[in-house]
């Protein structure tokens, strides 16, 4: 998904709905998809590496769209790896493949978005103006004459002392919001976390207060800086088949419809009530900032197609010796965004986000099956579905985990590996959060390398990869790879590097190149390696460290476990 290396975020996607149609695919006990002819070593190997992410970016994969021949095949390609290594099917029913059930929703996008103001009546364009989507499973969700309300930052955070709905009723309106925290566009390092995001700034986090608070719509106010990404990733993100769990097997609220704006529409709306955007952005960064309502009116007709499928986590698992019931978990996702309709490369192969990290996580398995002794705690490696759209595939998987959340000693998540060559640094998506980083450290010294943290950490990326689910839930997870610092070039040759493949991220060109340097990434897949390597040869239960917010979850399931 989404990188550090970029300094970009992964945006992902809503859904909306039509006549349901169950599909659910086969789980095969072998893999269908033939494994390349390729000699691996049983050591994590630069050419065995370039193999398997050159095939998982090819044109044969098809992008790997969650519900396509795309997946099939890579989830077949993926399962033949784990045989090939001589992991054993790690599925509940003794296959590869957790099933996870789906909603694949497209929107139609020649839905008009109609902004009245008395007589005045002006149609905004879906793709250029705004996105919207549902995840109601409705064909069509029609909003008439919906009044329009500024309500800031769109936070209720208590133990901030912040509630942007205060005293106030939005029940049938639509909402407008800014991305990110109060504080962020003010640059305001008293309120919330200063520039570090926090996940009240995720726009997830937005449209499920606004559906508790009971709105309509919402819309969210699309900026550069707060995102951490441009509008045509919003843009890309947003179009063509959507992906959600089904409604229950997701706790978390939906509204009716929910999208973005463009910042010129934001500005032209508050300028229509006479209101200067900058001045409701200095507002909005007020404590005790009241919603201010907007003179427009929003209607829109979104109709939509719906089916329900079912997309596959793919597990396999090395058992341990003599606690074979405790478990290291590593993760990558193998989803992308597929093909695209249009002229030209319509393929939106994936290569970097993340043919890299299910590469690594093969390579990485690779390494512990060939380990002389076999580790005490079993190791499992799971390929998970549907991240782009939401972190779905690793929210299912916890919520129906292989094995239980309180036997997992440990997560290590690969997502979008640096292809820029060894570096003297090692960056650590929200560094400071676990014990697991002291293990990683060990590993970091005898490379010689630091660990540092994320550039920008107003971006929010730890809240926006897989490990983010298994965190929220209390499981110690580490998000680490790659560094800034590059051995050839220094700190300037790392910033380029990102910047050049930040105009890749979500793009059709985001694809394996000849310039790629793949002596860093076994350089990280050592590291990494190293991490559940410890932790399957040991008794070790490692914790977050104190202050962190995920400590009281992790501590109430260890402390059941032991009163059992």
């Amino acid at each position: 998904m989404s990188r550090k290396l970029l300094l970009l975020l992964a945006a992902t996607t809503v859904l909306a709905a039509c006549k349901p149609e169950t599909q659910a695919p086969v789980a095969t006990e072998t893999p269908s998809t033939p494994a390349s002819t390729h000699e691996f070593s049983p050591q994590i190997d630069e050419g065995d590496y370039k193999e398997l992410v050159s095939r998982l970016a090819s044109d044969e994969f098809e992008g790997r769209a969650p519900g396509s021949v795309g997946e099939d095949k890579t989830v077949d390609y993926i399962a033949a790896q784990f045989q090939r290594i001589g992991l054993q099917p790690g599925a509940a029913d003794g296959s590869w493949y957790q099933p996870v059930p789906m909603m694949e929703t497209t929107a139609d996008e020649s839905t008009v978005l109609h902004v009245t103001d008395g007589d005045n009546v002006r149609d905004l364009a879906f793709g250029t103006d705004f996105v919207l989507g549902t995840r109601t499973g409705q064909p069509e969700v029609k909003v008439d004459d919906s009044e329009l309300v500024f309500v800031g930052y769109g936070v209720n955070a208590p133990e901030q002392d912040w509630n942007d709905y205060a005293g106030l009723d939005v029940k049938g309106k639509t909402v407008v919001i800014l991305v990110n925290d109060p504080g962020f566009h003010a640059k305001d390092e008293s309120l919330f976390e200063g520039r570090k995001m926090t996940y009240y700034g995720r726009w997830t986090y937005k449209f499920e207060e606004a559906a508790r608070q009971g709105a309509a719509a919402a819309l969210i106010v699309h900026d550069t800086e707060g995102a951490s990404y441009g509008w045509d990733v919003v843009k890309s993100s947003w179009s063509g088949p959507q992906f959600d769990l089904l409604a229950a097997d997701d706790p978390d609220p939906r509204l009716p419809a929910q999208g973005w704006i463009t910042g010129d529409v934001a500005t032209q709306l508050f300028a229509d009530s006479g209101l200067d955007i900058q001045q409701m952005y200095a507002a909005a960064n007020q404590r005790g900032f009241k919603a201010v309502p907007l003179k427009g009116k929003v209607s829109f007709d979104l109709k939509s197609s719906i089916s329900e499928k079912a997309s596959r986590n793919v597990i396999g698992v090395l058992p341990g010796t003599d606690l074979s019931d405790q478990a290291v978990l590593y993760m990558a996702h193998w989803d992308h965004l597929g093909k695209h309709e249009g002229e030209g490369d319509v393929i939106f192969n994936g290569a970097v986000d993340n043919a890299t990290g299910v590469a690594g996580i093969i390579e990485i398995a690779g390494q512990f099956a060939a380990a002389d002794p076999k580790p005490r705690r079993s190791a499992v490696f799971v390929a998970v579905t549907l991240e782009e759209s939401g972190l779905l595939g690793s929210k299912y998987y916890v919520a129906h985990p292989t094995f239980p959340l309180d036997k997992i000693a440990g997560v290590v998540n690969i997502d979008a590996m640096s292809v820029a060559g060894r570096s003297r640094d090692l960056v650590v998506t929200g560094l400071g959060s676990s014990q697991l980083e002291d293990i990683l450290k060990t590993y970091a010294d005898q490379q010689g390398r630091t660990l540092t943290s994320e550039d920008n950490t107003a971006a929010g990326y730890y809240f926006r990869s897989d490990h983010f689910n298994f965190a929220k839930a209390g499981v110690p997870a580490l998000y680490a790879d790659g560094g800034r610092d590059l051995v050839e070039g220094g700190v300037e040759a790392g910033k380029a590097a990102g910047a050049e493949y930040a105009k890749c991220y979500h793009q059709a060109c985001d694809e394996v190149r000849d310039s790629w340097k793949y002596d860093g990434i076994v350089q990280d897949l050592e590291a990494l390696y190293g991490v559940g390597a410890t932790l399957a040869g040991s008794d070790q239960w490692p914790n977050w460290y104190d202050g962190n917010p995920f400590k009281a979850a992790r501590d109430a399931m260890m402390q059941a476990e032991s009163a059992k």
